[in-house]
């Protein structure tokens, strides 16, 4: 996995910045109900996303979360007094808090389905009876878009999708969620060209070939080889799922405070 403080300062760059940003907003967004005063953005990264969702709803107070320092410093400076530094497994907020949870590119990256479920019942905790959690999923399969780089790629070592639809809805049935809608919003300025793809390659941005891996040089070269090595191919297309937490569900006595609970 990518070490997220060492990605932090070319974060955004990396991942069609603005744009892109603007589209996972508006997609989000699209699914928060109307009435919705206060919205936690959980592993919110750099920001980028975050401060979009808190300019893009007037009356919507939005609070985000990382467990990456740096990733955290920047969200920070993008929507000052609003982030906190924690771990999505243990949210550090009292139960019912909040009227919308998002987690926008987080559960693609969990190893272990112990955390994967923990992470979902932990944004259900948080949020208040009718609330919504919404979520990407199937990112790994959003990438593939056709392309002659999928082809190159389609060989290569793979592992079960953490994020998975199926998977992520069983995980929200378990926490007491009900499915409440799906969007889907394209990754603006990611389509990858082929020395884009070799650079990911090489930085370990595909899980299953890590820098060093035997395979990863054969991989390198038959990219090497396509044609138009710098045009982008298309953009990748995103999916979101939301889940609501039906009215009737009762909050524990008093809730679960965490150390920070803002």
């Amino acid at each position: 996995m990518l070490d997220y403080d060492e990605e932090a300062e070319r974060y955004d760059t990396l991942r069609g910045g603005e744009p892109r940003a603007a589209a996972a907003a508006d997609a989000v967004l699209g699914l928060v109900p109307g009435g919705a005063r206060s919205l936690l953005d959980v592993a919110c990264g750099t920001g980028i996303v975050t401060r979009r969702l808190a300019e893009g709803r007037a009356g919507l107070r939005v609070t985000g979360v990382d467990r990456a320092p740096a990733m955290a410093g920047h969200a920070a400076a993008r929507l000052p007094g609003a982030v906190v530094l924690a771990d999505a497994r243990r949210l550090p907020f009292g139960a019912g808090r909040f009227d919308a949870v998002s987690s926008v590119w987080l559960l693609h990256l969990v190893e272990d389905a112990a955390d994967g479920r923990r992470i979902v019942a932990e944004c259900a905790r948080v949020l208040r009876p009718g609330g919504v959690y919404i979520t990407t999923v199937d990112k790994g399969a959003s990438h593939n878009v056709g392309s002659d780089i999928d082809v190159v790629l389609a060989s290569r070592p793979r592992r079960p999708a953490s994020d998975a639809a199926a998977l992520v809805e069983s995980y929200a049935v378990e926490a007491g969620l009900v499915p409440a809608g799906q969007a889907r919003f394209a990754g603006r300025g990611q389509g990858r060209s082929p020395r884009r793809a070799i650079a990911d390659l090489r930085r370990g941005w595909f899980v299953t070939l890590p820098p060093g891996h035997p395979l990863a040089d054969g991989f390198a070269a038959r990219l090497a080889a396509l044609p138009d090595q710098d045009r982008p191919r298309p953009d990748p297309v995103f999916a979101l799922q939301a889940f609501r937490k039906p009215l009737s569900a009762r909050l524990p006595e008093g809730g679960r405070p965490g150390p920070q609970d803002v």
